[in-house]
């Protein structure tokens, strides 16, 4: 029988002879040996949105930006995305992953994005047990990228301009309810750097000594995920790990870093990480709204926290961040405004 999971226990093992703490112990201590608490994130019907009433628009308007103040995620109902469609995509996803390993890692599908484990990990905490194909926007509708898999490439442009569409609707949203124009990120959002990740967490034997994904925050305005039933998904709230409750029902909505810089803090991109399970596999996809590499990331309030600075300069301090220390989280230090 074809093995279709990646080398992660063999990957496991030589991080393990660095002599490093678990991961494990690593978090606990965060939570003060406490229990994991579950947490429900907030649930928004985005039918409000398109309400004939204004007040509905306000109030569904006002949950959202509320939402993205206090937690950083929320999850949305009755978002315009058909259910068909989203059954479709995971049906495809599965049959992508299922592929042996060999073939995932060589024959250059979806425009080579195929990506397994944590190559910068120098240690077992620095590693994600996971596998994912990292497609760029501009790859989707490429029929060359596809090879076997010619049926995946309908139902994902399909996703893919789903996704798309309401991520901008959302960060129009969230413009209106700082006072400004629900247009402003049409300008600088661009598909050359917008991505989906198709992500796959297989079941580990060591769990729950590593992480399925380590922790981190998002490079982008924000990112709309549709899991399945299978819990892992954690975030940071109120200097702690919570576990978020899950339902394949949703879409999850959470901030990312550039959108904490433009809104000066208002809206909150939030640490978060996902759990290895022991026994069963979890799927995800992630869309990631992003801008263009020169554009200018500037506050829209004064006074500003962060300085102006582009989508490419931020990118390259990351990568420089995640060499340096195996892992990234929040805003680079030297996005901040000095004092005069």
């Amino acid at each position: 029988m074809t093995n279709s999971n990646p080398p992660l226990l063999q990957h496991y093992g030589v991080l393990c002879q660095h002599g490093e703490t678990p991961a494990v112990q690593q978090r606990d201590c965060g939570n003060n040996g406490a229990a994991m608490e579950e947490c429900q994130l907030p649930l928004i019907d985005l039918e409000g949105l398109w309400s004939e009433s204004e007040e509905e628009r306000l109030a569904c308007a006002s949950a959202i930006g509320r939402a993205s103040s206090k937690w950083g995620f929320f999850q949305v109902v009755n978002h315009g995305i058909r259910p068909e469609l989203l059954s479709e995509m995971r049906r495809e996803q599965v049959k992508l992953f299922e592929t042996p390993f060999e073939r995932k890692a060589a024959c250059q599908l979806l425009d080579n994005s195929y990506r397994w484990g944590t190559p910068t990990a120098t240690c077992p905490k620095e590693l994600s047990w996971s596998e994912a194909f990292h497609i760029p926007l501009t790859k989707v509708s490429e029929e060359a990228c596809y090879g076997e898999f010619c049926s995946l490439r309908e139902v994902m442009q399909e996703f893919a301009k789903a996704m798309s569409n309401l991520a901008r609707l959302l960060a129009g949203v969230l413009a209106e309810s700082l006072g400004h124009q629900k247009g402003v990120f049409d300008e600088i959002c661009d598909e050359n750097t917008c991505f989906l990740r198709l992500n796959r967490y297989p079941p580990c034997p060591v769990s729950p000594e590593v992480f399925g994904l380590v922790p981190h925050t998002d490079s982008d305005f924000l990112t709309i995920l549709y899991q399945d039933e299978v819990g892992g998904l954690q975030l940071m709230k109120d200097s702690k790990w919570v576990a978020v409750k899950p339902n394949k029902d949703t879409l999850i909505v959470n901030i990312g870093d550039l959108f904490q810089a433009w809104s000066n803090n208002e809206y909150k991109s939030v640490e978060h990480q996902v759990m290895a399970n022991a026994i069963k596999e979890r799927y995800s996809i992630a869309y990631f709204l992003c801008p263009s590499y020169d554009a200018f990331i500037g506050s829209c309030s004064e006074p500003t926290i962060y300085r102006k600075f582009t989508f490419g300069e931020y990118r390259q301090q990351v990568q420089e961040d995640v060499k340096k220390t195996g892992h990234k989280v929040g805003l680079p230090r030297f996005l901040l405004q000095t004092t005069q």
